[in-house]
């Protein structure tokens, strides 16, 4: 048996409301129990520290088994904004924060968060795009690097 986790880098890929949230709350929750944490974004998860997208991220309803609604459903328009904004009310009564709060939150307890450079060069943004919590574009072997001798998490 090997012993406490020391530190945990989490990848984040999926821009949606359930592709961010898990990483933050578990970034979150190793800062409050004293672990290194570092969150790698990639690919659509830059929403979640891209200045103009963050404040706007949704559910997505088609192909979400998690959502239990027929495919079908999850396609009619406004269906997505009704579950984004449901998901977002039954957060807030939780006193769940919002991805810009979380963001702030995660990055002052000393956690670093870090751009994909490949996904950044892909959707042609720059380090002007991102709010100012981020710490750097990297590569994914800069990533391996501060990885380095702890767990990793994908997302």
């Amino acid at each position: 048996m090997s012993g406490a986790i020391e530190k945990v880098s989490i990848v984040i890929s999926k821009g949606s409301i359930d592709g961010i949230y898990p990483g933050l709350i578990m970034a979150n929750g190793a800062r409050a129990e004293g672990i290194e944490a570092n969150l790698f974004f990639t690919f659509f998860g830059l929403d979640a520290i891209h200045k103009k997208r963050q404040r706007s991220i949704k559910i997505a309803t088609v192909g979400n088994p998690g959502l239990h609604l027929p495919t079908w459903l999850g396609a009619i328009p406004g269906i997505s904004a009704a579950m984004t904004k449901y998901m977002n009310a039954k957060m807030a009564k939780l006193d769940i924060p919002t991805v810009p709060e979380f963001v702030e939150m995660i990055s002052d307890t000393g956690a670093g968060l870090y751009g994909c450079e490949a996904s950044v060069d892909l959707f042609g943004f720059s380090k002007d795009d991102f709010v100012e919590q981020m710490d750097s574009i990297i590569t994914v072997g800069e990533f391996y690097d501060i990885a380095a001798g702890g767990e990793i998490v994908f997302t």
